[in-house]
């Protein structure tokens, strides 16, 4: 599209009729002005034209100045499970509590099969491809492509330390200063190369919950990947049961269960309000989502045997905000959906 757009933008709308879909349009911005005109003439007609493009900063820039008020943007993630298994549009748990359980395909094994292939469609759609070697690729790609169009890299060797370093510390409180200092890069930098990341949807940054909305936005953030394929690649882990059993258990489930509210909620257009609660003890919620005004909270476990005591910080989170939370859950990678406390539910992750 690259050339014929460029050189003739008028003629190569003339060709190709709206709708149309006009894939990595950053290449061509030549012709947004000329569908900006093909939009006004015929204002009544929604979907004329669908410009996808993987460089959102380059991209986002161009679309606000030139169709301001003509387009919808929509973020498109990896796969969220309901997508891979057919069933976009079913409710999350607290949207519809009497809802029938989602049916469950997958053992513990598969589970964590599953979590070292990640969500990209291409992965999804070929399951006898090699994850490891497509992550490799990918990764590669996005450094040589994306970033460094984005941003001046300098070094991709010590960017690539930066995204190795990050993926170690998913899921924990992130101390930009102390990966700065460990990886030998600036902190402006590191902050930098974390924008970039944030801004090209490699990564959710996870803000704490307070009542102040100024606390949130100054107060130390976690970062998970948006992809728990690309986090185990960065990670090292090649095998199944490493994974399940190895150090990062628990921020891999945390992973997947962010990912799948985040997706859900985004991919039907929908801002998510998704936060993390921790106390000055050291008491800690792992995600809370804002519903009607109210909050989710939910726990997240990599041991398929919930157990009582698994509840018990979200119990003191609803006992010390009694008007605004909701019911809890307990997400874990077995089959087994029982209660733990009163409001606070065990649910398996194929039922999230």
């Amino acid at each position: 599209m690259r050339e014929s757009a460029s050189a003739d933008p008028r003629g190569f709308l003339d060709a190709i009729p709206p709708p149309a879909v006009f894939d990595e349009v950053q290449h061509a911005p030549g012709i947004l002005s000329y569908i900006k005109e093909r939009i006004d003439a015929s204002r009544s007609t929604s979907g004329q034209y669908i410009l996808t493009g993987s460089q959102n900063l380059l991209l986002i820039e161009r679309v606000t100045e030139t169709l301001a008020g003509r387009a919808a943007m929509l973020r498109l993630l990896p796969l969220s499970q309901r997508e891979a298994d057919g069933d976009p549009h079913a409710p999350l748990p607290w949207e519809m509590p009497d809802q029938a359980a989602r049916e469950q395909k997958r053992t513990v094994g598969e589970f964590w099969n599953a979590m070292l292939r990640g969500s990209y469609p291409e992965l999804a759609a070929q399951p006898q491809r090699d994850a490891a070697l497509w992550h490799a690729s990918y990764v590669q790609t996005y450094l040589e492509r994306d970033v460094r169009t984005l941003r001046q890299l300098g070094d991709l060797s010590q960017f690539q330390s930066f995204l190795r370093a990050l993926a170690a510390r998913n899921a924990q409180l992130l101390n930009l200063a102390e990966l700065s200092r460990d990886i030998g890069v600036a902190l402006n930098t590191a902050k930098a190369w974390l924008s970039v990341l944030e801004a090209t949807f490699q990564v959710i940054v996870l803000r704490p919950y307070f009542e102040n909305l100024g606390k949130r936005l100054v107060k130390t953030p976690k970062v998970y990947f948006t992809d728990v394929g690309t986090l185990c690649y960065l990670a090292g882990l090649r095998d199944a049961k490493h994974a399940a059993q190895g150090p990062m258990a628990g921020a891999i489930m945390e992973t997947v269960v962010l990912n799948e509210i985040v997706k859900t909620l985004w991919h039907r257009g929908i801002e998510p309000q998704v936060y993390f609660w921790r106390t000055s003890a050291g008491a800690e919620i792992d995600i809370l989502v804002a519903h009607e005004g109210r909050l989710v909270p939910i726990e997240v476990k990599a041991s398929a045997t919930p157990r009582p005591a698994m509840a018990e910080t979200i119990r003191v989170f609803r006992r010390d905000h009694a008007q605004k939370a909701m019911s809890g859950y307990v997400v874990h990678p077995g089959n087994v959906r029982l209660p733990l406390a009163p409001g606070v539910s065990a649910l398996p992750f194929d039922e999230l």
